[in-house]
């Protein structure tokens, strides 16, 4: 099995992306993103929206990153498909897609965790990249999860920490919506914040126990502040837009880093490695960066492209599952609620 040439197709569609990927062993031949705007007007994604643009996309999509790859469908060894977290009306697109190839192709069927995927995205090999060895820490940030994770091995995983309420992506793109900023508004907050003072405008940071989080009161201190200042000046936003957006996005960092150091003193891991589509954020990448001058942490932050849903990291996991002979049969279905094991 490890001289053998692993010919993987992977398909994502937890949300409102499609995307397919063909991998090589560990390396990524291609990995194809079909983005929805419909969900823009609506200022958030609208699920039976998505599950039918997923209909529409998703076979010139494989046909797309069969083609890029240059590799015939003859020559797959196994589908991989994302089983879950996601919409259900997305995975059961999705799901259904990969079984019915998998059947066609009498192929092995692999399915696998999206969040477990965003983590080991960390081991598709890349020049010039560094890959995490075992145990790490991982923190997957998106619009949906925020969770740290002990990461002992590829497939044995403990959650140390999770949000109670909103996700860190949920947080960005509510306080966007909240400022009046289009869907979706995190990237928005990220690039005005890089021009703003971030101690312009302090926000509480919420106390809760242990390694949880909690987001929720953050966005409601932020919405209280905007109603107040904008009653006094209705220009207050356009005025200090910059600032409202570095003061948001500081806090919000501070909050994961505080969480991340406590993390590090509680397993004494100094190995963090982030996923997650707000892994793209250029201050928490930042925050991370200068963790390892400050406290002597190493750093793994993936590529941009490995950062929001791809098929690529679905791919990864189809690859190490299959040198385990780890598949799945028809019985398979999709889940909405899936978590890390």
């Amino acid at each position: 099995m490890e001289n053998k040439t692993i010919y993987i197709l992977a398909i994502e569609s937890s949300c409102d992306d499609t995307s397919a990927a063909v991998l090589c062993n560990n390396k990524t031949l291609s990995n194809v993103v079909a983005t929805q705007k419909i969900h823009e007007e609506y200022g958030g994604v609208v699920p039976e929206l998505a599950s039918r643009a997923h209909q529409q996309n998703i076979v010139p999509v494989v046909h797309q990153a069969l083609a890029k790859a240059n590799i015939d469908k003859k020559q797959l060894s196994a589908i991989a498909f994302t089983r879950g977290p996601g919409l259900m009306g997305s995975l059961l697109v999705g799901t259904s897609f990969a079984k019915s190839l998998s059947l066609g192709l009498d192929i092995p069927l692999i399915e696998v965790n999206h969040m477990q995927a965003h983590i080991l995205s960390h081991f598709i090999e890349e020049e010039n990249y560094k890959i995490p060895s075992f145990p790490f820490l991982a923190m997957t940030i998106s619009g949906g999860h925020t969770q740290i994770v002990l990461v002992k091995d590829h497939f044995d995983m403990e959650i140390l920490g999770e949000s109670l309420d909103d996700a860190v992506g949920e947080a960005y793109d509510k306080s966007a919506k909240i400022l009046g900023l289009p869907y979706p508004g995190g990237p928005l907050v990220d690039k005005y914040a890089q021009l703003g003072n971030a101690k312009a405008f302090p926000f509480p940071k919420p106390k809760v126990d242990g390694l949880n989080f909690s987001f929720s009161g953050l966005k409601t201190s932020i919405l209280y502040f905007i109603q107040r200042e904008t009653k006094n000046n209705p220009n207050f936003i356009s005025e200090n837009i910059n600032d409202i957006c570095a003061s948001i996005q500081y806090t919000i960092i501070n909050i994961l880093m505080d969480k991340l150091k406590k993390a590090v003193k509680q397993t004494g891991i100094k190995q963090i490695a982030i996923g997650g589509g707000v892994s793209a954020n250029s201050g928490i990448r930042q925050a991370l960066q200068n963790a390892e001058d400050k406290w002597g942490w190493t750093t793994y932050i993936p590529k941009f492209e490995y950062c929001t849903d791809n098929a690529a990291m679905i791919g990864i996991v189809g690859y190490l599952k299959y040198k385990e002979l780890n598949f799945v049969d028809q019985s398979v279905t999709a889940k909405a609620r899936y978590v890390i094991e």
